[in-house]
């Protein structure tokens, strides 16, 4: 089953819902990224949820994650947009520990429990939407659940979970965000914190071969749910040879020929995909004689 991510709505409108399976996308993530274990549990979470993210956006808009604590992995950052792109990276993708003493992957160890989470929203016009919220837990699902509820005023429950195989690769991985609209009665409310606690964890259920629906009917309650529509998800990095080009000419006529003469080429690599990028001599007289200056 390929990765999709399920819009709805339940309770007669006093909660919006996403759910989402992103196995292929976190694979995908952590081939190029190289991550061991526990860092992708950590960018795996933080993609899955930035894919989410992403789908309350319209048209053009895109989102920029960034998640900066203390712990070794250093600097998460993911881009997601409306079309069910995500990308992201992990600064040091070669950090693992022993499993916490709920025997699950140290999340926290890693990215650290003191820092910032920031969202950046692009959404087309001059000054971009940013917030930003200390980190409660490292633990990535709480954080955006701090996120919601003190940065956008929206009380929201986050999940979002990552099973690693034996072989390392990802062996299940998706997530899910509930949403209480202005005017949700504490009825709804509780409900839906109980149904919360009696959940299996939602990485579980996407292994047992659980969809993004059958994942919003066991947190909400079959009877409640209506799916407004379902959407394809995906890794998807923009980079491109034509951006590295522009971006070298942009650079002048006395920088390309520095690179010339003192390294007879050139060498970019992408953060998000690792795709590498290599200009020897001739390509780089060639941006020269295009460069602005």
């Amino acid at each position: 089953m390929s990765d999709y991510l399920v819009r709805a709505m339940a309770y007669d409108g006093q909660v919006r819902a996403y759910a989402v399976q992103s196995t292929d996308t976190v694979e995908e993530s952590r081939r190029r990224q190289d991550t061991w274990a526990t860092t992708s549990a950590a960018l795996g979470r933080t993609l899955t949820i930035s894919a989410m993210m992403g789908a309350m956006l319209k048209g053009d808009d895109k989102i920029t994650i960034k998640i900066e604590g203390d712990g070794p992995a250093g600097a998460l950052i993911a881009d997601a947009n409306s079309k069910g792109e995500v990308r992201g990276y992990i600064k040091n993708p070669h950090v693992d520990f022993d499993l916490n003493d709920q025997g699950k992957l140290d999340v926290a160890r890693a990215v650290g429990t003191s820092g910032t989470l920031s969202v950046v929203k692009d959404l087309g016009m001059k000054d971009h939407f940013t917030g930003q919220v200390p980190l409660i837990s490292g633990e990535i699902s709480e954080d955006f659940t701090y996120y919601f509820a003190n940065s956008e005023q929206v009380p929201s429950a986050v999940g979002a979970g990552v099973l690693i195989d034996t072989d390392h690769s990802i062996l299940a991985s998706g997530g899910f965000i509930i949403q209480m609209m202005p005017g949700a009665d504490d009825e709804t409310t509780s409900e839906i914190e109980k149904r919360l606690t009696e959940m299996p964890a939602i990485s579980s259920l996407v292994r047992d071969g659980k969809s993004p629906e059958e994942i919003l009917h066991a947190l909400l309650g079959e009877d409640n749910v209506q799916v407004l529509d379902t959407m394809p998800i995906q890794f998807k990095c923009h980079c491109s040879r034509e951006r590295v080009e522009t971006a070298i000419s942009s650079l002048g006529d006395e920088e390309i020929q520095k690179m010339i003469d003192e390294d007879q080429g050139a060498e970019a690599k992408c953060h998000f995909c690792n795709e590498d990028y290599q200009f020897n001599e001739e390509e780089l007289k060639e941006l020269q004689s295009g460069s602005t200056e």
